[in-house]
């Protein structure tokens, strides 16, 4: 059997969605509460008497680490509160006897200048505890304990819907604070290291804060990282993205269209729409269109970048360019993407 352990504090009426999507499930719940002043411990009891209560010390790992030592079995399977299940699938045997940690599959929504977007990724969840544990304060990850196994991983047959960064522009943004001072302890802890350099760039690009983020991101990009993780693709089209908020296209198309990076990442959608906007910035029409036209032949981690939203700027270009019968041709394309049908019934008038 597997042991599903979540920590929570002060979110009682997600905690009960996650929760009831978990009870079908033939698994032990574990839940840890951090300090919830309303609901959430008794939510829990709701649904497993394996709640217990952690003092709060800043450190998401801790936490973590705690709740797997709760549970009745080996295999752990870390959940957060603002995850829903979808669907679950894994036995014992995926993670090959507790040697490889378990990837689940997440789709994360967000909302982002007006408009709900979707991005899918894959994230190391599962795992045996008599071999892994949580490191990091924040956004913390899982690693193999001395001695004990080589660090492999596996894909393995989860999904989860997650809903962390839904709420109003207050509450993201004292939540990305939060996360910016827990990883400047962990970086004052630790030195360097590029995932929290991402991560600071990452949280300060959630604040708006487009100049910190390019900082972050050029500190941690100066290391020899591998071009296959998901967070340095991330990493690297999120770079792109703050340089074209801080009016730096020029920049973004020197650094990030260079041969050697461009070699490196061209093989996903992400990264091909990221540079069709960046030559969209720098004036650069007919490579911006080819940027976009090569993101809709590839697979990707953003909704719409390999599909309505590569079209969608195509035809924006093409009608700016005066070409209105091909700029249509594009925004019908579009499906019900709502920009592209504005811009249809515009043309159309």
């Amino acid at each position: 059997m597997i042991s599903v352990c979540i920590i929570t504090r002060d979110e009682s009426d997600m905690l009960r969605r996650c929760l009831e999507t978990l009870i079908k499930y033939d698994v032990e719940i574990v839940v840890v509460d951090t300090g919830s002043k309303d609901d959430s411990r008794k939510t829990a009891l709701e649904y497993t008497s394996k709640v217990y209560d952690f003092e709060w010390c800043d450190d998401f790992s801790a936490a973590r680490n705690y709740a797997a030592g709760k549970a009745e079995n080996n295999i752990i399977l870390a959940l957060d509160t603002d995850e829903i299940i979808e669907s679950l699938n894994v036995q014992e045997s995926m993670v090959e006897d507790g040697k490889a940690v378990g990837r689940i599959f997440r789709i994360n929504r967000f909302e982002r200048q007006g408009e709900v977007q979707k991005a899918r990724e894959r994230i190391s969840r599962l795992y045996d505890r008599r071999y892994y544990k949580y490191v990091g304060r924040i956004h913390e990850q899982i690693e193999a304990l001395e001695n004990q196994a080589e660090e492999m991983v596996c894909d393995v047959d989860a999904t989860v819907r997650h809903y962390g960064y839904d709420g109003s522009p207050e509450q993201i943004a004292a939540k990305a604070e939060r996360n910016i001072r827990l990883l400047e302890l962990d970086l004052a802890e630790n030195g360097e290291k590029p995932y929290t350099l991402y991560q600071l760039g990452k949280s300060w690009y959630m604040c708006n804060d487009y100049e910190k983020a390019v900082e972050y991101f050029g500190k941690a990009l100066e290391y020899d990282l591998n071009p296959k993780l998901e967070y340095v693709q991330d990493m690297v089209e999120t770079y792109g993205y703050a340089l074209i908020n801080t009016g730096r296209a020029g920049e973004a198309e020197e650094i990030l269209g260079s041969e050697e990076v461009y070699d490196a990442f061209s093989g996903w959608a992400d990264y091909c729409f990221m540079m069709g906007l960046v030559y969209m910035n720098c004036e650069m029409y007919e490579r911006a269109i080819d940027e976009f036209m090569k993101a809709a032949t590839k697979n990707a981690r953003m909704e719409g970048t390999n599909s309505y939203k590569a079209f969608y700027n195509i035809g924006v270009i093409l009608e700016c360019l005066g070409k209105t019968e091909e700029a249509l041709k594009y925004y019908q394309k579009c499906g019900k993407y709502q920009a592209a049908l504005k811009r249809i019934n515009a043309l159309k008038k």
